[in-house]
C-alpha cells in the first residue's frame, strides 16, 4: 500500500512538472509568433527620426558602481561620448566602492569636469539597499526629467539619448528598455551560450510581450526612465534581489506604458567564469521568485487586464520557477524507469512523457526564431542552431539545481545580500581573467552536489540500457553532460567573489 502511494506521488509530480514545462513552452511560442507577425511594422515604429529633439529635456545618467576598478574608467569614457548638449546632461556616479575604484573615479571625474561635463560622485555613509538603495539615494539629488541607467560593464553608444528621448513625447511612456549586445560573445563556449540565451530574451521575448500589450521588464541597465514614473510608482525598493523587475511591475500596474526598442543596442560584458555566472543566475532567479510572490496576486485580481496579459504575466513572473520543474522531472525520471518496468498497469501514464519532447521542439522554434532574425543566413544559421541549441539546453539543465534552490529561497522569503556579478574587462580569448582581485578560490557544497547528479544521470543511462528502455536516454544524456560540464567549469573556475555583496 505504501509503495503504491509513493508511486502515485512520483507519477503525479512527474506529470505536473512536464505539463508546466509544456505550458511554459507554449507561452514562449506565442511570443515568437507575435514577434514574427509584427516585426516589420515594429522596426519602422521604433526608429526615431533624425533631429527629432527640438527642445532637449534635462537628462540624468546614473552609474551605480561598487568596486569596479577594471571597468569603471571604460564606462566613463563611453558616457562622455554620448551626443547630447552638456548643459542638458547630468552624470551621477553612484559610488559605493571600498577600494581604489574611488580614486580612479575621482581622477577621471576631474578630466571630465575640465571638458565641461556636469558630473558628480555620490558617496553614502552606508550601503543600505545595495544597488536599489544607491539608485534611490541618487534620485533625491537628480534634476533630470529622464533618468538613464548603465551598469559598470555597459558601454552606451553615442546616439543612445538621441534615439530614446524622442519617444517620451508620448506622456504615457514611463520607461524604455534597449537591447543588450555582447562585447565578449566569442570569448569561450560559456559566453557563446549566454549570448544565445540572452539574445532570445532581447529579440523575441521582450518584443513579443511589448507588441502584445503585456508586461515587460526594465532589465536593470541600458534603459531610460521618466523620473515621474519612478516616483509615482513608489521609487526603487530593495526588498527583492531584482529591483528592476519589482519597479517594472509596480509602474505598469499603476498604468504606465513601457517600450522596448530592439534597434538600439548597448554592448556589455558577459560573465567569463562559471561561478560568476552562478552569482548572476542566483540573483536573477531568486529575485524573480520574490517578485512573483509579491505581484502575482495583484495581477490576477486586476479586472482591467486581458486574460492573455494575465497568462503572460504569470509565466513571466514564474519564469525562474521552470527550473524547479526541470529538476523534479530530471530527478524522478530514473524512478519512472522502474515504475514503467514493474507497474505495467500504469504504462499508459508514460504517454505524458511525450510532453517533454514536444516542449523541446516548441522551445527550439522559439530560440531558432531569435537566431534566424539576427543572422538571416539560411541555411547557415540552421546548422549553427543545431550545433548550439543542444548545448544550451544541456547547460541550462545542468544549472537547474543551483537555480531551483534560488527560486525556493525566494518563495520561502529567505533574505540574502545582493551579490554583484564580477566584471573583468577581458574581451579576447587569449586574455586571462584569473588575476582578478575580486576573486578567491572556492568550492561549494553546490558544486559537489552537481558532480553527484552527473553520476546519478550517468547511472540513468546505464539503467535505461539495462532495462532496454531507451525513451529517456536522450534526456539522461543531456542531463549527464549538463551537470558534468557545470561541475567541471565550477572546479576549473573555482573562484568566487571575495568582496562584500552589492
Amino acid at each position: 500500500m505504501l509503495i503504491n502511494s509513493l508511486v502515485a506521488i512520483v507519477i503525479i509530480i512527474y506529470i505536473f512538472s512536464l505539463l508546466f514545462i509544456f505550458c511554459y513552452s507554449l507561452v514562449q511560442l506565442n511570443l515568437a509568433i507575435t514577434y514574427l507577425r509584427n516585426k516589420r511594422s515594429l522596426r519602422k515604429k521604433n526608429i526615431a527620426p533624425p533631429n527629432s529633439i527640438t527642445d532637449f529635456p534635462l537628462v540624468t545618467i546614473q552609474l551605480p558602481i561598487y568596486n569596479e576598478r577594471y571597468v569603471v574608467e571604460r564606462l566613463l569614457d563611453a558616457v562622455s561620448l554620448i551626443e547630447y548638449p552638456k548643459d542638458r546632461l547630468e552624470i551621477q556616479v553612484l559610488d559605493d566602492s571600498t577600494d581604489d575604484t574611488v580614486q580612479i573615479i575621482e581622477k577621471k571625474m576631474e578630466q571630465l569636469k575640465d571638458r565641461g561635463f556636469n558630473i558628480m560622485q555620490v558617496r553614502r555613509m552606508n550601503r543600505n539597499g545595495y544597488k536599489a538603495g544607491a539608485l534611490s539615494n541618487g534620485l533625491k539629488l537628480t534634476k533630470g526629467e529622464f533618468i538613464a541607467v548603465f551598469d559598470s560593464d555597459f558601454l552606451p553608444k553615442p546616439d543612445f539619448l538621441l534615439q530614446t528621448v524622442p519617444h517620451f513625447k508620448d506622456p504615457q511612456i514611463g520607461a524604455i528598455q534597449t537591447r543588450w549586445e555582447h562585447l565578449n560573445k566569442n570569448y569561450s563556449l560559456l559566453t557563446k551560450l549566454q549570448a544565445f540565451g540572452l539574445d532570445a530574451h532581447f529579440t523575441v521575448e521582450q518584443n513579443g510581450r511589448n507588441i502584445g500589450g503585456h508586461f515587460i521588464n526594465f532589465n536593470g541597465t541600458a534603459g531610460i526612465w521618466r523620473k515621474e514614473c519612478i516616483t509615482n510608482s513608489g521609487g526603487w525598493k530593495s526588498d527583492t534581489l531584482t529591483e528592476d523587475l519589482d519597479l517594472s511591475y509596480r509602474a505598469q500596474l499603476a498604468g504606465w506604458k513601457f517600450m522596448y526598442i530592439e534597434k538600439i543596442g548597448t554592448p556589455a560584458e558577459l560573465p567569463l567564469a562559471m561561478n560568476a555566472l552562478k552569482i548572476q543566475q542566483f540573483r536573477w532567479n531568486k529575485g524573480g521568485a520574490e517578485c512573483a510572490k509579491k505581484y502575482l496576486p495583484s495581477v490576477l485580481k486586476r479586472h482591467d487586464l486581458k486574460l492573455s496579459t494575465k497568462v503572460h504575466a504569470v509565466f513571466h513572473l514564474l519564469n525562474s520557477t521552470v527550473f524547479i520543474f526541470i529538476l523534479s522531472t530530471a530527478l524522478l525520471s530514473i524512478p519512472m524507469l522502474f515504475i514503467k518496468k514493474y507497474f505495467l498497469n500504469l504504462s499508459g501514464t508514460f504517454y505524458y512523457a511525450s510532453f517533454f519532447l514536444i516542449s523541446v521542439v516548441i522551445l527550439s522554434l522559439y530560440y531558432f526564431t531569435s537566431l534566424a532574425q539576427q543572422e538571416k543566413r539560411f541555411p547557415r544559421n540552421l546548422f549553427q542552431f543545431l550545433a548550439i541549441f543542444p548545448l544550451f539546453l544541456s547547460i541550462s539543465m545542468g544549472l537547474a539545481l543551483h537555480n531551483a534552490i534560488a527560486v525556493i529561497e525566494g518563495f520561502m522569503g529567505k533574505k540574502t545580500a545582493f551579490n554583484r556579478t564580477p566584471k573583468f574587462n577581458t574581451l579576447a580569448s587569449k586574455d586571462s581573467w584569473k588575476s582578478n582581485q575580486y576573486l578567491e578560490n572556492s568550492i561549494t557544497w553546490m558544486t559537489i552536489l552537481e558532480g553527484l547528479l552527473a553520476l546519478y544521470f550517468t547511472a540513468g543511462i546505464a539503467i535505461g540500457v539495462y532495462l532496454k528502455d531507451y525513451g529517456l536516454l536522450p534526456f539522461h544524456i543531456l542531463l549527464t553532460f549538463g551537470f558534468g560540464i557545470v561541475f567541471y567549469y565550477s572546479l576549473a573556475h573555482s573562484r568566487s567573489i571575495s568582496v562584500a555583496a552589492k
